[in-house]
């Protein structure tokens, strides 16, 4: 069980680590990999050591793919500058994936509209 102090240091570290990470990826990087994304969601281990970073990707597969391919390559980068910025000991390690829940949103939506329609008939 884990303490809720504990719980709301990491919920505090991980939204601080959202903001600089997003400020990293939207002004700082000149990979031109790199494409729109916004950092959705951090999710750090309960050991602290890892980070999971949810980012969406405006754009097709392809472009998610690059975009991700060029964040993986600043990754080191990013977690100094974070340790640094935030003044962490350790900072975590930092996982990127890919945040598809706006596009499974619209496909719900989009199927909801679909049923609502056929209701109606």
């Amino acid at each position: 069980m884990e303490h809720g102090g504990a719980k709301h240091h990491r919920q505090r570290v991980s939204e601080a680590l959202r903001d600089e990470i997003s400020t990293l990826i939207e002004g700082e990087l000149a990979d031109p990999r790199i494409g729109l994304a916004t950092v959705s969601e951090v999710q750090i281990s309960p050991d602290g050591r890892t980070a999971r970073v949810f980012v969406a990707v405006l754009g097709d597969d392809k472009e998610a793919e690059r975009t991700m391919e060029g964040l993986n390559a600043a990754r080191q980068y990013m977690r100094r500058e974070v340790a640094e910025r935030l003044g962490l000991r350790q900072a975590p390690e930092l996982l990127f994936q890919i945040d598809r829940s706006e596009q499974i949103g619209a496909r719900v939506e989009e199927l909801l509209g679909r049923l609502n329609k056929r209701q109606k008939k």
